[in-house]
């Protein structure tokens, strides 16, 4: 019998079998909904059955990545991938919207928080544990160039991720457009901004963390109201991303809160 989906070890947890393993095992998942945070299939892959499967990923803005096949064996452990696997999501992403509606029924002024290419699954997973701890009404993801809500993620969120809404959206410069559409002042977190403590961030707020290598891209600072930076005392000149973004995620909590 063919082997198309990996077989979870004795009392393995959920965050040990995110993989959906075979073509006829991934057609499935999407037919049923099952919420799919990326697709990878071989490179060179693009024939026969896999080919409406990869036209449904795009219906549905599934991601699409392409990998060596000895990767895809890698990561199957040996079971037949037949040139395709799809990474299970470990909840169901929501829309823009819907952390808007969040903030509405807490009567609380939004808190965003927006990563820029956050590609490193622990710091993403850190991400959303603070902000969830920091009352955030959600976090905006780019489909691309970004860890998705992987069972990495979901372990390096110490859970929180299974309580905090996550938006995963096409283009994050359009994604700003529509928040500032909406009354959210943006701010990035960059080397060369004004100091985090002098900018009031008492309203409606979203903040922007900037990937682990290049910080925030030129297109996304552009659509941002203004830069807020750290103080750098010692001789290193940058701090781990999702540091600096609790930092700043907590000085919105001092100021809601008034505290001194």
């Amino acid at each position: 019998m063919q082997k198309t989906e990996r077989q979870p070890a004795p009392n393995a947890s959920r965050q040990d079998t995110d993989l959906i393993i075979g073509r006829n095992a991934v057609a499935e998942a999407l037919r049923a909904g099952v919420p799919i945070d990326s697709v990878i299939t071989a490179s060179g892959e693009r024939q026969g059955s896999i080919v409406p499967l990869l036209a449904q990923c795009r219906e549905k803005g599934i991601p699409v990545k392409q990998a060596d096949v000895r990767k895809l064996d890698f990561m199957c452990g040996g079971a037949r991938h037949q040139g395709i696997l799809a990474v299970v999501a470990c909840k169901e992403y929501v829309g823009l919207d819907d952390l808007f509606t969040l903030a509405a029924q807490k009567g609380e002024p939004p808190f965003f928080i927006v990563c820029d290419g956050l590609e490193d699954p622990h710091n993403v997973g850190a991400v959303l544990r603070t902000a969830e701890a920091a009352g955030a009404h959600g976090v905006i993801l780019p489909r691309r160039h970004s860890a998705g809500l992987t069972a990495a993620v979901y372990k390096a969120s110490a859970g929180a991720a299974a309580h905090i809404p996550v938006a995963r959206v096409t283009n994050l410069s359009d994604a700003l457009r529509r928040l500032k559409d909406k009354g959210v002042w943006v701010y990035g977190l960059d080397m060369d901004g004004a100091p985090w403590c002098r900018t009031d961030l008492t309203g409606p707020v979203a903040l922007v963390i900037g990937s682990e290598g290049s910080g925030i891209g030129r297109l996304v600072r552009e659509h941002c109201d203004g830069v807020l930076s750290l103080p750098m005392c010692g001789r290193i000149n940058s701090l781990n991303a999702s540091v600096a973004g609790g930092i700043a995620m907590y000085e919105v909590v001092r100021q809601r809160q008034g505290l001194k």
